[in-house]
This record gives C-alpha cells, structure tokens and sequence, in this order.
C-alpha cells in the first residue's frame, strides 16, 4: 500500500509537470494558431535558469547562486518568456510550417547549446544537487511524494485558472478572432502581431516554468531530458486531451503519461533485457496509435474547445 501510494504521487506529480507545459502550448496553438514544435527548447531554458539560480556554488561552471526556489521558478518562466519574445520577434510572421521548422530550429540550438555551453550548463553532465521543495523529508517516500504532488497541483491549478481568467477576456476574444479570420479582426483594428507575439510569449513562460518546477521535483537535468521527443509526447497529450480546451490540456496530458507509463511498464515485464532498447520504440507507436485514433473518433479530442455561438447573433 505504502509502495503504490508513493508511486501514484511521483505518477501523478510528473503528469501535472506535463500539463503545465500542455497549457502553455495551448496558449500558443489553441487559442491563437501558432505552431511550436519547439517545446522542448523553451522548457528547457526554464529548467537550467532555474537550477543556475538555485544550486550550491560549484567553481567549475557558472551559477550556483543559492537562491530560493520560489525564485528559481520565477526566474526559469521569466527568462524562458523573454526567449519566446526573442524568438517571435524574429519569427512570429511566418505562418504554418515555416514557423514549426524555425521553432524546432531553435529547440535544437538550445539543445545544443546545453550539451557544449560546460562552464555554464555542465555539458553531457547535466547539473546535479538542484534542491528539491521538501527535501528533508525525502527520507519519508510518501510524505515526501504526497507534498511534491500538492505544491505541483497548486501550481498547475493557479496556472489554470490564471489562463481562464485571461483566455476569457477581450484579450482572449481577440486571439481566437485573429486565429479564426485575421482579416477580421484587422478590419477592426487589432494589431495580429502584437497579440500573436503576446501568446507566444506568455505560451513560452508557462513552459519555462514547467521546465523549472519539473528539474527541482527530479533533482537532476541533462541535456538529454530536452530532446524533440518532449515536444512530441506534449503536442500528444494536447491532441488527446483537446486543443483549446485547458481542462483537455490537463486531462490529455494525464492519460498520455499513464499510456507512456504503462507501456514502458510492460516492456520492461514482458520483453528480454538485451532487446529492451530496441521496444522501447513500440511506446512512440503506442502513442501514434492513439493519435491516430482520437483524430478518427473525436478529431477535437476528448474534451474540444467549445463553440460558442454570441447571443447577438440571429440564428
């Protein structure tokens, strides 16, 4: 009981990590049309400003400030924010896939930049010793786990609801305006740039933050956690669970992580140890699968944005 108890908070705690990064990207593709497949990269920008900020002073690399966690966090989802802004001001008026091989060219400078930056990032080694929240009491699995899973449910909550509020606003309005008909929301005066760059932004802080709080849970980042197969299983879960729906964006990425879970789960049982490797290909099936099926079935996801008629309109 002990031993399940432990495991269904480490489970659940990683999956509302991925959410986070879910409803960041909803930010960008959902509400506003803009196609990332750079995910990886912004998530990335916020795990090691955070660990920089936070670690113990270590003479072989730059950092190791020491600094509260609350403010490694901050400063993770700032900076990965003001990437997005760079990047966006650079790419924001490409459209489609042009923007999608830009973004992914920029995940892969970053990863880039990660395993040779060593004075900064620690290269192939990663950083380690980043201070996990309630780590006293790591020696207690449970505890440890079940307050993990409580201040990572708060955040994803507070995350969420700050998106409601805004995504619900004349603000909000205006990026499905743009998305839906930009010659539109031209004709009535919207500046589509600045509010595209905005998302994009906004989008790009949410997953830094998801980066940060993700890398102080685990306590340990390499450049190996940020390859494009992050930005895979995200854009996954946001398929799955409902693009433009931010409670789609929770609920897809829960049950993408219990698939991937799951999987790797049954491989480990089921296939020999010398071939593991080589099955551990059939959980990006698995997950191709079950895309393919949920644009079959429910090509808006589980839980799809809503369409809402307005009441000034004449049927």
């Amino acid at each position: 009981m002990i031993e399940l108890l432990s495991y269904g908070a480490f489970f659940l705690t990683v999956a509302l990590t991925y959410a986070i990064i879910c409803l960041g990207l909803n930010v960008q593709w959902g509400q506003t049309g803009l196609f990332n497949v750079g995910v990886a990269g912004f998530v990335a920008v916020g795990a090691y400003a955070s660990a920089l900020l936070t670690t113990p002073d270590d003479p072989a690399r730059f950092g190791g400030f020491g600094l509260p966690i609350l403010v490694g966090w901050a400063g993770g989802a700032a900076l990965a924010a003001l990437v997005s802004l760079g990047v966006g001001l650079l790419t924001i008026r490409l459209r489609a896939d042009y923007l999608a091989i830009a973004t992914f060219g920029v995940a892969v400078v970053v990863q880039l930049a990660a395993l040779n930056l060593e004075p900064v990032t620690g290269g192939p080694f990663g950083i380690g010793f980043i201070p996990r929240p309630f780590g006293s009491l790591a020696a207690d699995r449970v505890t440890f786990g079940l307050l993990n899973l409580g201040l990572v449910a708060l955040t994803t909550l507070g995350v969420y609801l700050a998106l409601e509020r805004l995504l619900r606003s004349p603000w909000g309005r205006v990026l499905r305006a743009i998305r839906e008909d930009e010659q539109a929301a031209l004709a009535l005066g919207k500046n589509a740039f600045r509010f595209r760059l905005q998302a994009f932004a906004i989008g790009g802080g949410i997953m830094g933050l998801a980066g940060a709080v993700q890398a102080h849970f685990i306590g340990f980042i390499a450049p190996e956690n940020y390859v494009p197969m992050l930005t895979f299983q995200v854009w996954a879960m946001l398929i799955v669970g409902g693009s433009g729906n931010n409670k789609g964006a929770v609920l897809g990425a829960v049950l993408v992580w219990a698939v991937w879970a799951a999987s790797a789960a049954l491989i480990s049982a089921l296939v020999p140890p010398e071939m593991q490797a080589r099955a551990a290909a059939l959980q990006i099936v698995l997950i191709g699968i079950a895309i393919c099926a949920m644009l079959l079935l429910r090509p808006r996801g589980i839980l799809g944005e809503l369409r809402t008629v307005s009441r000034h309109v004449k049927p």
